[in-house]
């Protein structure tokens, strides 16, 4: 085993990594969280750290479907110092660079590894972690090949490569809608979808749009949901497809309608509702049920709330294991959901702060910048769900 690698050529870099330096940070994970966290690290004044990725810079969103796009708007608002809301980073609009309003996964992956090279982010892809051990207050990060050592340890590995299967008894019958590569390919003219949040929507508005017949279950009603929360209702770009006529033609939604179970009988799956009424389809159902988390492949690093998300102090930090900081959709703070990455991003300056302090770095100037952006939530009391902030 050499003592260096070059980093990737997927993210035109070409930066010499040392594999046996003690890093100040980890972070694990190269998708939104991760470049974002290490953007504010690096305006903090942090240099010695390292991202590591099991696969390339934002590879989970170029997984999307083709034609699944943000639900949350960008727009070029930086020169009146206002975030786009799809930026991971103080004074950088995604709609800016790529024209675009609701980007897809693949917009936003090469965005992604737009800023991994413009500010040269020190990136180790293709590298699987397979554990991580804390021994005199030094990290030991296993992987397949090396063991990487650290002071800190940033999560950021994200939720969409762990979806949600396991709900019910014969979901291995079904598909979720991670693994679809383009609804338009999709054989059949019937479909079934599990699931009424924001991807079961968007997934029977494409089906839909090619003449499909879809029928949507939810165990809540989320198109009925009267919130301005939108990580409890769906989002106005879900609401506005859903009255486009193809949908209204093709679409119907079943609200407060749990499933029990599915059994496939020849070519014909069965879904079995919870007041035991069955639908069928000729197509494998769809699973729009969620994701599992990252977090839950290292049950060691973090203890769990009541709802199964991770415990952190007001620091984002581990309570079990000081050292090790959350960023991402998992963060959750009492009943606060930061699930969106204009929510989660405002965290950033939250985690960076805290490390650059426990490194001896001043942080005033950094905190005030990030302030300034609305990227620095340190006041959670002031967010409910009219809360403009949070």
């Amino acid at each position: 085993m050499t003592d260096t690698v070059v980093a990737s050529d997927e993210s035109n870099q070409a930066k010499e990594i040392d594999l046996e330096k003690e890093y100040d940070v980890i972070i694990v994970g190269a998708g939104a969280a991760g470049v974002g966290v290490a953007i504010a690290l690096t305006h903090v004044g942090i240099e010695n750290y390292l991202i590591v990725d099991r696969d390339s810079v934002g590879s989970s969103f170029a997984e999307w479907p083709e034609e699944t796009r943000f639900i949350t708007p960008s727009f070029p608002s930086n020169s009146i110092g206002m975030l786009d809301l799809n930026s991971i980073a103080i004074g950088v609009s995604p709609a800016y660079t790529m024209r675009v309003e609701h980007p897809t996964g693949n917009d936003f992956a090469e965005h992604l590894r737009s800023l991994s090279q413009f500010f040269e982010l020190p990136v180790l892809e293709n590298t699987n972690i397979t554990g991580i051990n804390k021994i005199d207050n030094i990290f030991n990060v296993e992987t397949e090949d090396i063991s990487l050592s650290c002071k800190n340890v940033i999560w950021a590995a994200g939720e969409y490569k762990y979806p949600s299967t396991g709900n019910f008894e014969g979901s291995e019958h079904c598909a979720h809608t991670s693994t679809v590569d383009r609804y338009g390919n999709l054989e059949g003219e019937d479909f079934i979808v599990i699931g009424g949040y924001e991807s079961g929507i968007d997934a029977a508005y494409h089906l839909a749009r090619n003449n499909r017949k879809v029928k949507v279950f939810d165990i809540d009603c989320p198109w009925g949901e009267h919130s301005s929360d939108p990580s409890i209702a769906l989002s106005t770009y879900s609401f506005e497809r859903m009255r486009d006529d193809n949908f209204g033609k093709n679409v119907e939604l079943f609200a407060e309608t749990g499933i029990r179970s599915v059994r496939q009988s020849n070519k014909t799956y069965e879904v079995v509702t919870l007041d035991d009424k069955v639908y069928t389809s000729s197509t494998k159902p769809l699973l729009a049920t969620g994701f599992d988390g990252s977090h839950k492949s290292y049950p060691s690093l973090f203890d769990s709330r009541e709802d199964g998300f991770p415990l952190v102090n007001d620091n984002d930090e581990s309570t079990v294991m000081p050292g090790v900081y959350l960023c991402g959709p998992s963060l959750r703070h009492d009943n606060h959901i930061f699930c969106f990455i204009f929510k989660y991003r405002q965290r950033f300056a939250v985690v960076a702060k805290a490390i650059a302090e426990s490194l001896g770095l001043e942080t005033d100037d950094f905190v005030e910048a990030y302030r300034s952006w609305g990227m620095y939530l340190d006041d959670l009391s002031c967010c409910g769900q009219e809360c403009l902030t949070c």
